[in-house]
């Protein structure tokens, strides 16, 4: 029996499926809000809701998860990248460690006294063209 099973298949296989939810995770975390279609976020919603929580303990282990759970890429800096980081020129960094600065900066102190329910979902109606039911993510 299957009773208590959660799945969130929509189609796609196991590996898309993931690439999928780190890309739409990634761009969440960056701009705060998104749209998509209403169970897409409700998935979103599981994987954002435990990355503050990871952001929110702020220890190397819990980094370590939150890069791990994104797929961040860490490439060396080259020599000039370190010394235009070291002026605090960010522009040459690649997207992800600048969503893992934002999700260990930011969004932990703005969630820090909040005991959960991170995110909202905003239903904005039916897409043209498949009739899907689409909606806002959003960090709170």
């Amino acid at each position: 029996m299957r009773h208590g099973k959660h799945t969130f298949k929509v189609g796609r296989t196991g590996s898309h499926r993931r690439a999928m939810l780190v890309n739409m995770l990634k761009s969440l975390i960056e701009t705060g809000r998104i749209q998509t279609t209403v169970v897409k976020a409700k998935e979103l919603r599981r994987h954002a809701d435990k990355m503050i929580t990871l952001a929110k303990k702020n220890t190397l282990a819990a980094k370590r998860n939150a890069i791990a759970a994104l797929r961040v890429t860490f490439n060396p800096l080259t020599s000039k990248e370190a010394r235009q980081a070291k002026k605090g020129d960010t522009t040459s960094y690649s997207k992800d460690r600048l969503v893992i600065d934002k999700l260990f900066g930011e969004l932990r102190e703005k969630f820090a006294t909040r005991n959960g329910g991170y995110t909202r979902i905003i239903r904005t109606g039916d897409r043209i063209g498949d009739n899907a039911p689409t909606c806002y993510i959003e960090y709170l």
